[in-house]
């Protein structure tokens, strides 16, 4: 379930979307009244996104929008009732992720959100950093470091190293890291595997020996 905070200071707009929202599963809904609780629940909280009214009582939704991006890439969405071409220029400026003008419906936000929230999802999921020991692989940027430089692994080392990272302390036969890295080819010689995992030791250097030789199995990431 995802964590939506609304910080909105109009009573009866907070308890339409705290109902709507409330009688489906997929989103849990906290809310603020004002920019200044908003702000507080923003610095102690955690949320997977977070809409905003822009004219609120204390700290306006613009200015929690900077404050949020100084610490942040959380979606941002504002829902309010400022229509004018720069105020809505500027939201996006500020880098807002959508900007929703009242009055709006409220399906059609639920599922904005819903849209949103899910396509973040899955590129944070994708840019998961692994980190292991003295070893950080960013599966985005397709890079290794070791001990905070950088390592240029062959294409086939980073996928060996990264498959393993992501099953540390499992027995990994040669025959997966085969599937793996080249697609399960038959015409590939399971001791292709043994050269690129002796040659994966070597780039890691001392953080090579945690790969360890499974004698008749295959290898584990320790």
């Amino acid at each position: 379930m995802y964590r939506v905070l609304l910080v909105e200071d109009d009573s009866q707009i907070r308890e339409v979307i705290g109902d709507y929202f409330g009688r489906r599963e997929k989103i849990a809904l906290d809310l603020a009244q004002d920019g200044n609780m908003g702000l507080t629940k923003i610095l102690n909280e955690k949320y997977d996104l977070i809409i905003l009214d822009v004219m609120m009582p204390g700290i306006d939704g613009f200015e929690l929008c900077k404050i949020i991006r100084k610490r942040s890439d959380i979606p941002v969405v504002f829902l309010t009732g400022k229509v004018r071409e720069e105020d809505v220029l500027y939201g996006y400026e500020l880098g807002a992720d959508d900007y929703i003008v009242k009055p709006f419906s409220i399906a059609i936000l639920y599922s904005k959100l819903m849209a949103l929230l899910e396509r973040t999802t899955a590129v944070h999921e994708e840019r998961k950093i692994i980190t292991s020991g003295e070893i950080t692989l960013d599966p985005l940027k397709l890079e290794v470091t070791v001990s905070g430089s950088t390592v240029d692994l062959p294409p086939k080392e980073y996928q060996i190293l990264k498959y393993m990272m992501e099953h540390p302390g499992v027995a990994v036969t040669r025959r997966l890291l085969l599937a793996v890295a080249w697609g399960g080819d038959d015409f590939i010689s399971e001791r292709v595997i043994d050269n690129r995992v002796k040659n994966l030791r070597k780039l890691l250097k001392k953080e090579g020996s945690r790969i360890k030789t499974l004698i008749g199995v295959g290898y584990r990431f320790d």
